[in-house]
């Protein structure tokens, strides 16, 4: 009996050995070549694909905020915190009266794999304080005096609130996206509860996933609710039938709760905003993992209708990923777009807005794209952990420059962070917004003094006149007879 306990202790010992040196390779391992900066903009440096089968890690702590300590504002910037103290706070919607709305959320209960696989992921969840409980709640901010602080603070719904993430409010309705369905309420503006039962289930969602959130976004119209699913895996490891429904922008019809693909082979969209210049949609979207420190980009791009991004086969138009070995779509190549922007490979892009008319951000930041990168877990050193800003041109396209820095000093240092900006919302002066989920913050950013920003001007191209009869271009027309007789056949001289 004793020495086969002494067997066992010497397997369990292996075993944890064996845990430990994965864990110390993935941490200190396969550092990074280039600085973040070569993989933004809008021609990212790609490197050579390096697959991994264990990835390499850089887990950052969060230590939190100390009395006093917030975010570091760029030049001419200020930050202040609006609200403190929240429980995991993630997105954020502003209503119509000022109001925001904010979603205290986390990834569904039982959400994680099983076996060793699951445990390594609960010690990472843990490290980086991303494993707290799903609040599962929506919380109520009010800065009814307009001193950048809001000092009403209310429990607004939980009821029947499961990873929620998404939210949208148009004419007297709310919508709310669960990690599972989309949800439409009654309700107005000022009210501090949302309550009483859902009007209608819009759409059920596929549920958890690696990625859970699940964004929404309104129409200016108000006839179509976007809704953004992210992918239940890196690269459809599971199979592309446990991929059904994600990695995919939906479009829902308001009025007959029709919906349809409005794009896919997009790994993880989650910001959507309406481009104010051309009105086109635009998203960001957090690309593979497991390719090496420098592989894949994260970017924001805009959607056109009917638009596909590669996932899981190619990424930025023309690279394959040889890892991927389920069948693909015949000419996928042919039809795949290139994104407009990088953003910077694992820097785990997430909310995102537009600037518009009426923002105090100053006139540098009046045309163009703020977006909240959340911080990576899988590069040496870490990257992200900010918000920068992407200036756009008068036709609505990003400039060729690289991010421009907003709101940094989350990280405290190489190994340890205050918290990580996740969200982006401009409140009713026009302020910025950012959430911080693990250091329960809401910061406030604007330039003081700054001048409401002006409308931004549409861009008004001409279009091609539709033809009004069709002609065979092989037909010879009057310039091509003149000097030629007509024969039984054919034209001759």
């Amino acid at each position: 009996m004793r020495s086969i306990l002494i067997k066992v202790a010497v397997v369990l010992l292996l075993i944890i050995l064996a845990i430990v040196g994965v864990i110390a390779w993935a941490q200190y391992s396969n550092t990074s070549d280039l600085p973040l900066e070569a993989t933004t903009g809008k021609d990212p440096k790609l490197v050579e694909p390096n697959p991994q089968t264990i990835p390499s890690v850089k887990l950052v702590k969060t230590v939190g905020w100390g009395q006093g300590e917030a975010p570091t504002a760029a030049q001419g910037f200020t930050v202040n915190r609006f609200a403190e103290g929240l429980d995991h706070p993630r997105t954020m919607l502003t209503l119509p009266n000022g109001d925001v709305l904010v979603a205290e959320t986390n990834a569904p209960a039982g959400n994680k794999p099983s076996g060793i696989t699951g445990m390594v992921m609960g010690w990472m969840f843990s490290r980086v304080g991303a494993d707290v409980p799903s609040p599962d709640k929506i919380v109520l901010l009010r800065d009814a005096d307009g001193d950048g602080k809001a000092e009403v603070r209310a429990d607004f719904r939980t009821e029947d609130m499961h990873s929620p993430s998404g939210m949208a409010y148009r004419d007297g309705k709310l919508y709310i996206a669960n990690h599972d369905a989309v949800l439409e309420f009654a309700f107005q503006p000022g009210e501090t509860k949302l309550v009483g039962k859902p009007l209608r289930k819009m759409m059920d969602l596929p549920a958890g996933g690696n990625h859970w959130m699940r964004n929404l976004l309104l129409s200016d119209d108000g006839q179509h609710l976007y809704v953004a699913v992210g992918s239940s895996t890196n690269i459809a490891d599971n199979g592309m039938d446990a991929e059904a429904g994600r990695a995919a922008i939906w479009e829902i019809d308001v009025a007959t709760g029709h919906r349809r693909q409005f794009a896919g082979g997009m790994r993880n969209p989650n910001g959507m905003g309406w481009n104010p210049s051309t009105g086109e949609l635009w998203a960001t979207v957090q690309e593979r993992d497991m390719l090496g420190p420098d592989l894949v980009p994260d970017y924001l791009t805009n959607v056109p209708v009917g638009a596909q991004y590669g996932w899981p086969w190619i990424y930025w138009k023309t690279t394959f990923d040889d890892r991927v070995q389920w069948p693909m779509e015949t000419y996928m190549l042919e039809y795949t777009r290139k994104p407009e922007y990088a953003m910077g490979a694992h820097a785990s892009v997430l909310g995102m807005v537009f600037a518009h008319g009426g923002i105090t951000m100053g006139d540098k930041f009046a045309n163009g794209a703020f977006v909240a990168r959340h911080g990576s877990w899988n590069r040496r050193p870490a990257v992200g952990y900010d918000v920068v800003f992407v200036p756009f041109d008068e036709h609505g396209n990003p400039k060729n420059v690289k991010p421009v820095p907003v709101l940094s000093g989350f990280l405290q240092d190489a190994s340890h962070t205050r918290g990580r900006p996740t969200w982006l919302a401009f409140d009713k002066t026009g302020s910025l917004l950012v959430s911080d989920d693990t250091g329960g913050m809401i910061w406030r950013v604007n330039v003081p003094g700054a001048k409401p920003a002006a409308e931004i001007k549409p861009v008004v191209a001409e279009h091609m006149k539709p033809l009004t009869e069709l002609k065979d271009p092989t037909a010879p027309t009057a310039d091509t007879v003149a000097g030629f007789k007509k024969g039984p056949d054919r034209l001759l001289p």
